[in-house]
């Protein structure tokens, strides 16, 4: 590979300024497969208009038949190739680099698409602390669009969100169970959903604990429970895949 890809990523306040679940999967995935990247900064107002201007198909397509545009996407300029959504970019680096680490060993394919599945369901209860999280650690302009349009579809005030009293003792242990049963999913001793072996699932789970830092802060009470959870798994696992994680980001201003 002659040129680096370009990864459009979301900017924060946060160190790094990477926070994003779904973009994390992928700046993992580039740099488990050491590929040469750098990093555009995209707006959240600006994600539709860029991704149009370099011909990133939509994301998916809402149920009134108009496409939705996110990140990531990455442009690259080895094959001319436009790639959205974080599963289509994993196959394309899989089938573009064969020589570099595998992303979905052969024969995982539907497993780990179906893994994806199951976790977004066991973790949903993140949802009322996160969103408000995020808003606060989002750029004005993205902080704004976020804030509207999350309202808009929760149809709820983001800063009404977030459980408290007895209502977050109840959620949190909601979600404590929901990283639970993945860890049931997974033998005990092992690092990674596959054993010894990294894959796509453990990029996924690893992006949303990083969304989770970010968004709470990595001296917060919430993001160091988290930490003990499950004989202190989820700890593991962004300590085993730090190497991954790539230099660190600022956007520039």
């Amino acid at each position: 590979m002659s040129q680096p890809i370009i990864f459009y990523d979301i900017p924060s306040t946060a160190a790094g300024c990477a926070w994003s679940p779904n973009t994390w999967r992928i700046r993992y995935a580039l740099n488990f497969k050491d590929l040469a990247y750098k990093t555009t900064w995209v707006e959240y107002p600006d994600i539709e208009s860029v991704c149009k201007e370099i011909g990133a198909e939509p994301s998916m397509i809402r149920k009134n038949g108009s496409p939705y545009y996110s990140l990531p996407v990455i442009h690259d300029p080895n094959t001319g190739a436009v790639v959205s959504d974080s599963a289509r970019i994993a196959d394309y680096l899989d089938a573009t680099y064969p020589d570099t680490p595998v992303l979905t060993p052969a024969g995982t394919h539907t497993l780990q698409k179906a893994f994806q599945a199951a976790f977004d369901s066991a973790t949903n209860p993140v949802i009322p602390y996160i969103m408000p999280a995020v808003a606060r650690i989002l750029r004005p302009r993205s902080e704004e669009y976020f804030v509207r349009t999350r309202e808009a579809s929760f149809k709820q005030k983001l800063t009404e969100m977030e459980p408290t009293g007895e209502a977050h003792e109840t959620a949190w242990k909601e979600l404590q169970a929901g990283y639970g049963k993945i860890s049931g999913w997974m033998k005990e001793g092992d690092s990674f959903v596959m054993g010894n072996t990294i894959s796509f699932a453990d990029l996924l789970i690893a992006g949303e604990l990083q969304w989770c830092m970010k968004g709470f802060g990595a001296e917060s009470e919430k993001w160091k429970d988290m930490l003990t959870w499950h004989g202190g798994r989820w700890a593991k696992l962004i300590d085993d895949l730090k190497k991954y994680e790539g230099p660190v980001e600022e956007m520039p201003n």
